[in-house]
């Protein structure tokens, strides 16, 4: 049996099952993030080496801000430690052992920062 040469194969955009509908618009579902100041936002910087071959990194956690205001963040951090970095899953994480630098950043800029863990 010969393929017909007017047929598109199937690329996988063909929806069999969605329990919410329409996947274009994941805007309806996502869950709001508080956008609080940073004088009420209690974050812990620690050092970790945990799943990352050895090296270490410093891990900002406990932010309640939208990703623009983390990258905006992120972005000065990395200037102020010569650093590189990144934003996870609402997590800062910033390349070396920067934890002491980090809190002192935190603290100056109003947030209620402290040194979790060794």
């Amino acid at each position: 049996m010969a393929a017909n040469p007017n047929s598109t194969p199937n690329s996988g955009k063909r929806v069999v099952y969605s329990e919410f509908g329409n996947s274009s618009n994941s805007d309806a579902v996502e869950r709001p993030i508080p956008e609080l100041p940073p004088n009420q936002q209690n974050v812990r910087v620690q050092a970790s080496r945990k799943g990352r071959g050895g090296k270490t990194v410093t891990v900002i956690t406990g932010f309640q801000a939208k990703p623009e205001t983390l990258t905006a963040l992120l972005k000065q951090l990395k200037a102020q430690c010569g650093a590189g970095g990144t934003v996870r899953e609402n997590e800062i994480e910033i390349q070396g052992d920067h934890a002491q630098k980090l809190v002192q950043l935190l603290v100056q800029m109003g947030y209620k920062a402290k040194v979790s863990g060794g």
